[in-house]
């Protein structure tokens, strides 16, 4: 089975560390993204799911409030797929934090999908979510 990757950036109006804080949180993290309240293990070998139960997985690493690598796949993963790898890349810019998601072995045919999928459901919620807090 052929696997796609994407990468994608935008940029959220606050620091890393609430970005972070935010990703990890299980009321944060459904505010920000509009969604049911996610249900995260904040450890690495922790399960998390969101989106309502849209997408789930297993955190793999934690660099607080830098990096967050994670396993990770949703209810359109054909069944004998494997978890695709998502890395959220944090760094301070200019008007915030940077954010960088870095998404490996996902299905063939998705990533088009998944790449416009951040940006409608995470980037741009975020920004409204984090430019009503300042």
């Amino acid at each position: 089975m052929k696997a796609e990757s994407l990468k994608v950036s935008g940029v959220i109006p606050a620091a890393p560390e609430a970005v972070y804080a935010a990703w990890m949180s299980n009321k944060e993290h459904g505010a920000m993204t509009k969604t049911p309240e996610a249900q995260i293990s904040a450890r690495v070998g922790g399960k998390f799911s969101a989106g309502g139960g849209y997408m789930w997985g297993t955190t793999l690493e934690l660099d607080p409030p830098k990096r967050i690598v994670q396993l990770w796949r949703t209810t359109e993963f054909p069944e004998e797929a494997p978890d695709s790898r998502l890395e959220v890349i944090l760094e301070a810019a200019k008007g915030g934090t940077k954010i960088t998601i870095i998404q490996t072995e996902i299905p063939a045919e998705q990533a088009a999908s998944y790449r416009q999928g951040w940006i409608d459901y995470y980037f741009t919620p975020m920004k409204q979510y984090f430019a009503g807090k300042g």
